[in-house]
């Protein structure tokens, strides 16, 4: 049987494919470019533009960002969630400033259903 996801993780999902996509035509240009001059930040700054990656990034950030934020509301009606709220909670605060933590949350996020 599939696993049915929500809307919140279906749009990480996407936007993780996207980004990982966006890496690879970001890394062949660069081998490309490499090859006829320097890469210095303005030519790194140029292809990130040129390539997507820069946007497929910032999609990547927002729905990692409505990921969080939903599996955050939906936790809240389970009975884990109720027994551990500070230590849960507590993981939700650090989100944003320990990337590690950001990282695990969207793993756990991902497993929900």
């Amino acid at each position: 049987m599939k696993p049915i996801y929500s809307k919140a993780q279906l749009g990480y999902m996407k936007a993780k494919t996207q980004f990982e996509k966006q890496a690879v035509i970001l890394e062949k240009k660069l081998e490309d470019t490499r090859k006829t001059q320097e890469i210095s930040q303005e030519v790194m700054e140029g292809l990130v533009q040129t390539t997507g990656f820069h946007d497929a990034y910032n999609q990547l950030v927002l729905a990692e960002n409505e990921l969080i934020e939903w599996s955050h509301t939906t936790m809240k009606h389970e009975k884990t969630y109720r027994e551990n709220r500070l230590a849960i909670d507590d993981m939700y605060l650090k989100l944003n400033s320990d990337p590690k933590m950001r990282a695990q949350i969207i793993d756990l996020a991902m497993k929900i259903r």
